[in-house]
């Protein structure tokens, strides 16, 4: 039987038209109600989801779960949901004959925090945890919709991140605001930190040795930089003007900003907002 998002990625591949599957429909066995994302954005507000997946283009078991991905960023599948991705290339394969141009020991790490926080035996690739409060393999489309839809219907933090006014004089630079308001679950035992990603979409490599030698793989929302701009007060709230300075090969128009707000214990994310950088102001 097939699962609801190959439906809906089978059916938008062909007509070259999004469309959605509604919560109600997921794993109930029944065949899903259809919509048009048009009818689904103009009947309820969408609400982040961050779905983060660790991989690697030395992992054979990879290229699956990064299609699944980069077609979920396109084709946001699920109403009400605002999906928010971030693909992240963990570096504990570099050293199997390719070595990864996007990995970094500090995606290593932040997969190891989730290895502790979901009490699992060990990392692997590729991993896929939506909002840090589900795991599951990175190619299991059967799972993902599911918790999108959860995640979709917690209650979430006001994140806002905007563009400053004030003009750059580099064109590398970019002024940043970002905030996040109380809401009755943002107090934490643990507090939450406020995390800020530079996203880069239409990356690609070929592969040339090591499991995938011979593959053309392609990205999307890569994660070009990751940091804790801070932790949010007692009450929740929190306020920063950050700058990011851009790499010269990143392509602008190809690049997003992901603030969000996770729980420094359980991990759960509680709040997320992303904007894109392409209009440059």
């Amino acid at each position: 039987m097939r699962t609801a998002i190959s439906l809906v990625l089978a059916i938008s591949g062909a007509f070259g038209i999004t469309f959605l599957v509604p919560a109600a429909g997921l794993g109930t066995g029944k065949a899903p109600e259809v919509r048009s994302a048009e009818a689904i954005s103009e009947s309820q507000p969408a609400s982040p989801v961050i779905v983060e997946l660790f991989t690697s283009e030395g992992c054979s078991d990879c290229p699956p779960a990064d299609r699944l991905l980069y077609l979920l960023g396109q084709t946001q599948p699920v109403p009400g949901a605002e999906i928010i991705p971030l693909e992240q290339h963990v570096d504990y394969w570099d050293h199997d004959g390719w070595r990864d141009p996007f990995s970094s020991s500090q995606f290593t790490l932040r997969q190891r925090d989730y290895v502790y926080a979901f009490n699992l035996p060990t990392a692997y690739t590729p991993q896929m945890v939506v909002d840090g409060a589900a795991q599951f393999v990175g190619s299991d489309a059967h799972h993902l919709l599911p918790a999108i839809a959860q995640a979709a219907r917690t209650p979430k933090a006001n994140l806002q991140i905007q563009q400053r006014a004030d003009e750059p004089t580099n064109p590398q630079s970019v002024f940043l605001r970002v905030s996040v308001t109380p809401f009755s679950g943002s107090h934490t035992k643990h507090g939450a930190d406020i995390l800020l990603a530079v996203t880069e979409d239409d990356l690609s490599s070929n592969v040339t040795a090591g499991e995938n030698a011979g593959a053309h793989m392609n990205h999307r929302a890569v994660v070009r930089e990751l940091r804790v701009l801070g932790r949010a007060d007692s009450a929740g709230a929190f306020s920063a003007a950050p700058d990011l300075s851009l790499a010269r090969n990143w392509k602008r128009e190809n690049l997003h900003v992901v603030a969000f707000m996770q729980d420094r214990s359980t991990r759960r994310i509680l709040g997320a907002s992303t904007l894109s950088l392409t209009a440059g102001k």
